[in-house]
């Protein structure tokens, strides 16, 4: 078996263990134009990185609107605390799990740690940069973006203050959707920002979270897939 036996549409289409629905819809943010965003976690069978070619460690499609990430690759960056990550695994529309599936669900804590509020803030902190450029010089930003930084710092202070990470904002609904269609001036985003990362900062130390996530279980988990995999 070599890398060439199998392209990474066919990965997915034939070793997907966990496919959820991320974006508006998952987080009640939803529209009648919203489209329907998935994100995926695959296994590559285990003789595919036994070659020189090894197989990729994320799919982009095939499927309009969908991402995929190889196992490993999925559980380094829900380690790091990566944001987009670590809302698959607390997603409420799962479309799709095995068995490797239901076991990567049920060690979802192991991966999260205090380094969530650096990864949060550090990635709106630099989104927002960004988007106030665009607000000099156009006078005008992209309010969608806008919306979900906000609701993505939401989701980050609630996973500090509470230990997981808030998907549906259903309470921050209408405000949220005032700021996407431009209702919100500049200097009140400004506001609710600054408290929103301020309530992380403060509750970084105090919180539920440990200083750094499980990662010997993680990779015990990691191990037994790949062995699994082996045929």
């Amino acid at each position: 078996m070599t890398t060439g036996d199998m392209s990474g549409a066919r990965l997915v289409r034939e070793h997907t263990v966990l496919s959820v629905v991320v974006g508006s819809r998952a987080y009640g943010l939803d529209t009648e134009d919203s489209d329907i965003d998935r994100r995926g976690v695959f296994v590559v069978p285990t003789p595919l990185f036994w070659g020189f070619d090894k197989p990729p460690s994320h799919v982009d499609g095939p499927d309009p609107e969908r991402f995929s990430w190889e196992f490993e690759r999925f559980c380094t960056l829900a380690l790091a605390a990566n944001p987009t990550v670590l809302e698959c695994l607390w997603s409420p529309l799962v479309e799709q799990v095995t068995d490797v599936g239901r076991e990567l669900l049920e060690i979802r804590d192991a991966f999260l740690s205090r380094h969530a509020q650096r990864t949060f803030t550090r990635y709106a902190d630099s989104q927002f940069r960004k988007l106030e450029g665009d607000y000099r010089n156009r006078g005008e930003p992209r309010w969608k973006h806008v919306m979900h930084l906000l609701r993505l710092l939401i989701s980050g202070r609630h996973l500090v203050e509470h230990g997981e990470p808030l998907v549906r904002v259903d309470e921050y609904r209408e405000p949220l959707l005032a700021v996407r269609r431009g209702e919100l001036d500049w200097a009140e985003i400004e506001r609710w920002r600054a408290a929103l990362e301020k309530d992380m900062d403060a509750a970084s130390d105090t919180g539920p979270l440990p200083p750094e996530p499980d990662r010997a279980r993680v990779e015990d988990l990691l191990i037994s897939v790949r062995r699994r995999a082996v045929s």
